[in-house]
C-alpha cells in the first residue's frame, strides 16, 4: 500500500514553519538534494586548519562547517581560531556551537572593515560569502597567508530563482563570475594559485523543501513569502507531484589564494 500524498497546504505550512538559523540543512534528507564539489571544501578546510597557527571563518553562518572542518583538522588545529558573523541568530548559534571548541565569534556586518589587526592570520576561511571584501582579506592575511573559500558561482539555482520571478537581466545572471572576482583579488593583491568551477544538479521533491529553500536563502527570490507567491507554488506543487521532481542547478567555486612574502 503507497502512503497517500500530502496536501499543498500541509506541505507549505511544514516548509513555512522550519526554522531558518544556521547552515544545517539536515531537515533537507529525503526531500530535496544537491551534488557536491569534487573538492570537498569542509574537508579540505580542515586539512589547512591543521597546518595553520591563526585562522579566521568569514560569515561562518551557524558555524557548523567551521566546526566539522575543525574536527577534520584534529588533533592538529591553530592556536588561535576567530569567525565572524553579520546576522544575529546565527551569530547566536554559532557562539553557543564554537565557543566550546574555544573560537572566538564576533559579530560583525558583512559590509564592515573586519574587526582585527593588520596580518593577524595565516589562514582565512569562507564558505559561500556574500561579497567578498578583497581588500580586507588581504589587509588581514600575514605574507605568505591564504585565502582558502567556495564561493557560489553566476545563475547558481537561477531555473528556481526565474521560475519565480521570470528571466534576469544578462548583469544578474553574471554576477559573482568567477573571472571577475579573480581580479578583484589580484587587484588586491592576492595571488591565484587555483580557481576550479562547477555546476551540480540539484532536485526538489516536494514543494516545503522548495519553501524552506527560498525562507533560507533570502537572496534567492527578495522578499519571498508564501502569501506573494502562493499561485506559483500551487503550480510548482502540481508540477512536482505529476512530472518528479524539480532540476536546477548550483554554481560553485573554490579560491585558493595566496598573500605574497
Amino acid at each position: 500500500m503507497t502512503a497517500a500524498r500530502r496536501s499543498f497546504a500541509d506541505l507549505v505550512a511544514e516548509g513555512a514553519a522550519v526554522p531558518t538559523e544556521g547552515w544545517d540543512f539536515s531537515w533537507f534528507e529525503g526531500r530535496a538534494t544537491e551534488a557536491r564539489p569534487s573538492w570537498g571544501y569542509a574537508r579540505s578546510a580542515g586539512e589547512r586548519l591543521a597546518g595553520a597557527e591563526a585562522a579566521l571563518d568569514i560569515q561562518t553562518g551557524g558555524g557548523e562547517v567551521l566546526a566539522f572542518s575543525l574536527g577534520a583538522a584534529a588533533p592538529a588545529r591553530p592556536r588561535l581560531v576567530a569567525a565572524t558573523e553579520g546576522w544575529a541568530p546565527n551569530t547566536a548559534k554559532a557562539t553557543a556551537l564554537l565557543r566550546p571548541q574555544g573560537v572566538v565569534v564576533v559579530a560583525a556586518p558583512d559590509d564592515a572593515p573586519l574587526p582585527f589587526a593588520d596580518g593577524a592570520f595565516d589562514l582565512v576561511l569562507s564558505r559561500h560569502p556574500v561579497v567578498p571584501h578583497w581588500d580586507e582579506i588581504a589587509r588581514v592575511l600575514r605574507p605568505g597567508g591564504t585565502y582558502f573559500a567556495q564561493h557560489v558561482g553566476p545563475a547558481s539555482v537561477f531555473e528556481l530563482v526565474e521560475y519565480f520571478i521570470g528571466p534576469q537581466p544578462e548583469a544578474v545572471r553574471r554576477a559573482r563570475d568567477p573571472r571577475r572576482e579573480r581580479a578583484a583579488a589580484e587587484a588586491a593583491g592576492l595571488e591565484i594559485a587555483a580557481l576550479p568551477a562547477e555546476r551540480l544538479r540539484m532536485e526538489f521533491r516536494d514543494i516545503a523543501a522548495v519553501v524552506h529553500f527560498l525562507r533560507k536563502v533570502v537572496w534567492m527570490v527578495p522578499g519571498f513569502t508564501v502569501e506573494a507567491y502562493e499561485p506559483q507554488l500551487r503550480a510548482l506543487h502540481e508540477r512536482i507531484e505529476r512530472e518528479g521532481p524539480f532540476v536546477a542547478h548550483s554554481s560553485r567555486h573554490l579560491f585558493d589564494a595566496r598573500k605574497p612574502l
